[in-house]
This record gives structure tokens, sequence and C-alpha cells, in this order.
């Protein structure tokens, strides 16, 4: 019996921030995101998104009060890189290259990881 979808995709994203405005700054400055109190929505591409709840003891994520981590899809990861380096942006020094794309980490303004991934 095939079950009616109703959950279409993610509509948004909503956290806590030390200092709002600034961190919104951050994400349009560095990824180009506008927030939700601009004109203009994100509009993302078409793409894979992966759901994956962690045990709560991972380290995956950088520090344990980090209880989530945003992975984006990028193209040309090696570019932004260099962009977000000489940004002056704190990047970890793990990358990882799989079967089925390349994976980098970066951290925004307030010290939360992100996860960047350029698909195969």
């Amino acid at each position: 019996m095939e079950t009616k979808k109703h959950v279409l995709g993610i509509g948004g994203l909503f956290f806590r921030s030390k200092d709002p405005k600034a961190l919104s700054e951050w994400y349009r400055i560095h990824f180009g995101i506008n927030d939700a109190t601009s004109n203009s929505l994100w509009i993302t591409e078409e793409g894979p998104t992966v759901f994956s709840p962690f045990k709560q003891d991972t380290d995956y994520f950088g520090s344990k009060e980090q209880m989530f981590m945003i992975n984006f899809r990028v193209q040309d990861l090696d570019g932004l890189m260099e962009k977000l380096a000489e940004a002056g942006v704190r990047i970890d020094d793990k990358r990882m290259n799989e079967a089925y794309g390349k994976f980098a980490w970066v951290y925004d303004s307030e010290g939360n990881k992100l996860e960047l991934w350029e698909a195969v």
C-alpha cells in the first residue's frame, strides 16, 4: 500500500542566534542567502536533501552544544573554499572525497559548524 506524500521539502530553517542581524549578514555576504526580512526569498536549486538524525554523543558537528549542522550543496567547492579563506572565514582542516562528492567544513560568525558538499 502506497502512502500519500504530504511533505514536499524543507520550507524554512529557523534557529537561535546571539545576534540575528549580524549572522544574517554573514550568510548573505559569504553564501548569498537573504534572510526572511528581505523582500527576496532564497530559491534553492533542485537536488537531494538528506534527513539524518545523529546519535546524541556524535562529534561530527564539532561542539557538543551544537544540536544540528546545515549541509549546503555547492558548486566549485575548491573555488568557494579559496574565497572563504581570503575573507577570513574559519575553515576546518578536514576535507573528504567520496564517491558521491567532495566535502569541506567551515564555521559561521557564531561558531556553528557548516558542511559544504559538491555532489558528483
